[in-house]
């Protein structure tokens, strides 16, 4: 490593690769530091996200793709599922750590150093600056400066508290999720399932995202305040052994989730924040991916272009420009998660009850969003607002 780099980025998730990328493609110095000793490990995801998302920074590989997506399935409390069929595909299940690892390769391809076993301890801060970043590395403390550190470190992120930024959540809007990879869980390699019910996920949902032959991503998001009365692997361990009472446990990871809208800020003086660390993950579906990606690519994007045109300050409007991309829409989906997480057990009956009604080939989710809200217009109008299907 050397002692200076025009960006420093954080973390190498798929919002910190994207950064690096994105700078790097424009000509300056980018270092990417991970404190892992592999990019894309360990792995705390669910590892599902859709087709069009990917597609826009990523040729999909089937190196990384676990399973083509075509199908949602939803099953309400008393058990009534309802399927809808996309009638191609929309989506992938990824290997998160072949998916990590493509996306580090991609930014250093484009001229970003990528250090692993790297850990940041501290940034370097002058006049109420970040100048650069604190770091460990193979047993010796270093310094290495920048022009602008771009924190793509998490949910955890220290790196946005170090620079002053307001980086506080509510705890009722961190889901608490527990997740194992399962074997012996015989399901639908094109479809993803969904449950719902206080006693199965209150406040969120559960979720089973197959994985290839036999396997799958089993796991739940639970609210918050729910998760003081009662562990997410409580809930967990009660869905497998009703569901799935032959699977064995392969992997398992615990942790939170930030549903809630973007932080009021995530740029200032020479930081940047991308990715979960900026609380970019998509309020609805706990999704964090696709979001991550895109906030890391336009993060990257200004950097470089601030250092090429010598114009620090136009970091800030990286903010702006996040929210008009993907900001605005999170705020409507975390309208959206409130009225839909508010629903009692009866209510979901129902909601499934009435898509059924509805012949299979026309179900979309715009149509079952219309069901589940009709009491509620201010949300529909809400739902008018994004493209869900």
């Amino acid at each position: 490593m050397k002692n200076e780099y025009d960006v420093i980025v954080v973390g190498a998730g798929p919002a910190g690769s994207m950064a690096a990328r994105c700078a790097a493609e424009q000509g300056v110095s980018v270092l990417m530091l991970e404190k892992d000793r592999d990019v894309g490990y360990p792995v705390r995801c669910g590892e599902a996200v859709t087709k069009r998302s990917v597609e826009k920074f990523i040729e999909p590989d089937d190196k990384w793709i676990t399973a083509k997506i075509s199908k949602f399935s939803f099953t309400s409390p008393d058990g009534n599922e309802v399927v809808i069929d996309f009638k191609s595909v929309q989506g992938y299940v990824l290997e998160r750590r072949i998916f990590d690892y493509e996306l580090a390769k991609n930014a250093s391809k484009a001229g970003a150093e990528v250090v692993t076993r790297a850990y940041v301890n501290g940034l370097i801060r002058e006049n109420g600056k970040t100048c650069g970043v604190k770091v460990e590395y193979r047993g010796e403390q270093k310094i290495i400066r920048s022009k602008i550190v771009i924190g793509a470190d998490g949910t955890e992120s220290r790196v946005g508290r170090w620079a002053g930024l307001k980086t506080h959540i509510d705890f009722r809007d961190m889901e608490c999720c527990f997740q194992v990879t399962a074997a012996n869980v015989s399901v639908n390699q094109d479809t993803l399932y969904f449950y719902f019910g206080k006693d199965v996920a209150p406040g969120g949902y559960f979720w089973v995202f197959p994985k290839g032959s036999d396997i799958a991503n089993v796991g739940l998001g639970i609210d918050g305040m729910e998760g003081k009365k009662r562990s997410a692997l409580s809930y967990l361990n009660s869905n497998l052994d009703r569901l799935y009472p032959q699977a064995s446990i392969l992997t398992q990871v615990a942790g939170g989730v930030p549903c809630s809208v973007t932080l009021e800020q995530i740029s200032g003086e020479g930081i940047m924040l991308a990715g979960d660390a900026a609380r970019q993950v998509n309020p609805l579906s706990g999704g964090g991916i696709a979001s991550g990606m895109m906030g890391g690519s336009i993060a990257g994007r200004i950097a470089g272009e601030a250092i090429r045109k010598n114009n620090l300050k136009h970091i800030y409007s990286y903010d702006k420009e996040w929210h008009n991309e993907r900001g605005k829409t999170h705020e409507i989906f975390n309208r959206l998660k409130e009225g839909i997480y508010g629903f009692t057990d009866n209510d979901f009956n129902k909601i499934m009850r009435k898509i059924k009604e509805v012949a299979p080939e026309k179900r979309t989710m715009n149509k079952l969003f219309m069901i589940a809200l009709v009491n509620k217009p201010s949300l529909l109008i809400d739902v008018a607002k994004v493209i869900i299907d």
